[in-house]
């Protein structure tokens, strides 16, 4: 077994923090700009989105009244994958990116196949009728309370299969250890 090792004292993790090579020991602080890139690049890797697509959502957020990163945090929860992912429906992001990609998810009554759909209070996100049979999302939807994903800011009816968005995600409730403030620093330079 490969990871028995690291639980006596011979653990290489335990023995050596720092990386294996000749220049590992020799590891430099990192910079302001590389901590702002870092957690931008982290959030960008939760959400799954792209380079392009992460600064319209930042400046969406900035134009709006209020904090700049609680608003570019609460309108990337409020992307249709990431709302599907809350509902219970997809184990990850990306699972939840797919259900909505392969057209599997209605709001308000229509298909949407666009995972970066933006969501509004009110809005009826619904699992469509010809998916339902399907004992994954039965499965998944069981599942979704125990895995602790499922926020307040969304009132889900498991036997509808729906989900209603009530209002927007404070950052309370969005549950991701980023500093967004060093985000709002790095695209105010």
């Amino acid at each position: 077994m490969k990871g028995v090792r690291c639980l006596s004292t011979k653990c290489a993790i335990d023995r050596r923090s720092y990386p294996p090579g000749q220049h590992g020991q020799s590891r430099a602080k990192i910079s302001d700009y590389g901590l702002q890139l870092r957690e931008k690049q982290k959030v960008k890797r939760i959400f799954g989105v792209l380079e392009r697509q992460f600064r319209n959502a930042f400046e969406r957020a900035s134009s709006k009244k209020g904090v700049t990163g609680e608003s570019l945090l609460s309108g990337l929860e409020l992307r249709l994958d990431s709302v599907v992912y809350r509902m219970g429906l997809g184990t990850s992001r990306n699972e939840a990116r797919m259900l909505v990609t392969h057209g599997h998810m209605e709001v308000n009554g229509r298909k949407v196949n666009i995972p970066s759909f933006q969501c509004k209070v009110s809005d009826v996100i619904t699992l469509r009728m010809k998916s339902r049979a399907n004992d994954r999302f039965k499965e998944n939807l069981r599942d979704a309370e125990t895995r602790g994903v499922i926020p307040s800011w969304l009132e889900i009816q498991k036997e509808q299969f729906s989900a209603v968005v009530r209002e927007h995600p404070k950052r309370e409730e969005i549950n991701i250890l980023i500093s967004e403030n060093l985000i709002v620093e790095l695209y105010s330079r």
